[in-house]
């Protein structure tokens, strides 16, 4: 692969920003942060943040934006441990409900946002609120506390709860799975085409014969669903659902697909760039506490490396558009 063709990569600057990242965090935080504890730290944020930062990816790219996922979470993980956990129906219904939860707020996000001609930021700001009213009140009606314990089997335990080792949590494995699956849909399938074409040109896109309106839906589902999903993972590895839980996904999960070189107005990025940028977020995130540095100094410290990887993809960029430039 030519430098030019690796520099036009979305996903190369944010690569060279999680070499840099690492190898600061590794000589601030030492052995502890290179050996297992660190790993885990930051895999274990990563994978729960990953989930959710691919299909708002998608999204991205489709030209759109999704920010309810902040109460897709505690709606999901409520929903299942009111069901399972207070009133001691089977797990497994508690589970199907909570992810029928995020479907059907990504079906209604889609909806309104191929509906009518409100942004899709007011849509699902405006989806999350009510999202966020409802959960707090039905679970204090039904169970009279914004927080709702449930006791999964040994078996749901392992699959969706389970600390590998005492340190590494299952959902790391999930978040490789569904990289892998959102990998062959965008990069592979022929699908993928038409999310590029939806964030490219809409309007091109509709004419070319691809189904916009059904293909938005699909993609907002697939996001409410992802959300869900962390939800129950957190459900299951901490037995207890919040109904104030979700709120920082919101801004973790789109800054992750920002790192990772999607661009804002759509229309370009990829899966293996998010999955980088996801891992950028979490070692500054976690490396910050392994270095032992002031939380405050470590809040200016996270947003320069954030903000130089975002803008490492822009110089990326720049670099392959004149290197083409003078081939020509």
């Amino acid at each position: 692969m030519s430098f030019g063709i690796l520099a036009r990569r979305p996903e190369t600057g944010s690569l060279v920003g999680l070499l840099l990242v690492f190898a600061f965090f590794s000589v601030m935080g030492g052995a502890v942060f290179i050996g297992a504890p660190g790993w885990s730290s930051w895999l274990n944020i990563a994978a729960e943040v990953g989930i959710i930062a691919l299909p708002v990816g998608l999204l991205m790219i489709a030209g759109e934006l999704d920010i309810s996922v902040g109460s897709i979470i505690p709606a999901s993980s409520v929903t299942a441990a009111v069901i399972t956990g207070y009133f001691g129906l089977p797990v497994f219904l508690g589970i199907a409900c909570g992810l029928g939860v995020g479907l059907i707020v990504g079906y209604v996000n889609g909806l309104l946002v191929t509906r009518t001609t409100i942004p899709s930021l007011i849509i699902t700001i405006g989806t999350m609120f009510v999202l966020m009213g409802l959960t707090l009140g039905l679970a204090v009606l039904i169970a009279g506390s914004t927080s709702v314990f449930l006791v999964p089997d040994p078996t749901t335990k392992l699959l969706l709860g389970t600390f590998i080792g005492g340190m590494f949590n299952v959902s790391i494995f999930w978040w490789v799975g569904f990289s892998l699956v959102l990998f062959f849909f965008l990069h592979v399938s022929p699908i993928g085409n038409w999310v590029f074409a939806l964030g490219g040109d809409r309007v091109s896109a509709r004419n070319a014969g691809i189904p916009t309106a059904g293909l938005t839906i699909a993609l907002y589902m697939l996001s409410g669903f992802a959300a869900a999903f962390v939800g129950i993972l957190q459900l299951m590895t901490y037995q207890n659902a919040q109904v104030a839980a979700g709120q920082p996904f919101i801004f973790n999960s789109i800054m992750c697909v920002v790192i990772g070189g999607v661009m804002l107005n759509g229309g370009a990025g990829s899966v293996v760039g998010i999955v980088i940028g996801t891992a950028t977020f979490s070692i500054v995130n976690q490396g910050i506490f392994f270095s032992g540095l002031d939380p405050n100094v470590g809040s200016v410290i996270i947003g320069v490396l954030l903000l130089t990887a975002v803008l490492s993809n822009d110089g990326f960029r720049a670099l392959a558009l004149k290197y083409s430039t003078k081939k020509r």
